[in-house]
């Protein structure tokens, strides 16, 4: 049981791996993520406030939360993965930067300057699903390109950065790991996510 203490606010930003596409409301990363917090590190957090939808690119992404009236400057916790739209619509890497750097930026503002309280998770490979095997290779580069730059750029700010992207790749040869769209990941599959950086998360929340 989490400790009587006031709770942890989160914010998590992105696109269907985020808002948890064809999975049920509780298997979404971020809402397992608060949960085993609460649950497992007596770490209270609230239920997390979710700004992602299916299909949104960086852009998207930058004018949902522009628009969005209700958010402050004071989230104890900011989570970010966006990226694989652009990837998938072919727009220009460069834009995927400039915008990367940009919502990074916004991240940090978000909680309230502290950069230590922000953290990216990778783009998963879809194309180890069913959905992406016709172009498996030629995903995985471009999916590699793209954390390769959303990796630096973390760096750059002093972000944390976790590498969600091997376990994606177990969907190849693990069909439990695939929701049943067979695009997206399982419910499984974002449990496997929240195991392997949920000692670090609950480290960078109490910071």
């Amino acid at each position: 049981m989490a400790q009587n203490q006031k709770p942890k606010t989160f914010l998590a930003l992105g696109d269907s791996y985020t808002i948890g596409e064809s999975v049920s409301e509780d298997e979404r990363w971020p809402v397992q993520l608060a949960k085993r917090l609460t649950d497992d590190h007596g770490i209270a957090v609230e239920s997390p406030k979710i700004i992602a939808k299916t299909g949104w690119r960086t852009d998207d992404l930058k004018k949902a939360i522009v628009d969005d009236f209700s958010l402050s400057n004071s989230y104890d916790m900011v989570s970010l993965l966006i990226g694989v739209n652009n990837q998938y619509q072919d727009r220009p890497i460069v834009d995927f930067e400039t915008d990367f750097e940009k919502l990074i930026k916004t991240a940090i503002e978000l909680a309230n300057g502290n950069r230590e309280h922000v953290f990216v998770v990778s783009i998963p490979d879809y194309g180890k699903t069913p959905f992406g095997k016709q172009k498996e290779d030629e995903i995985r580069k471009e999916i590699d390109l793209y954390n390769k730059i959303g990796r630096r750029i973390s760096k750059r700010y002093k972000v944390k950065y976790f590498n969600i992207t091997p376990i994606s790749r177990k969907a190849k040869k693990r069909p439990e790991l695939v929701a049943k769209d067979e695009l997206h990941p399982s419910g499984i599959m974002y449990t496997e996510w929240v195991d392997s950086i949920i000692e670090d998360v609950a480290k960078l929340i109490v910071k």
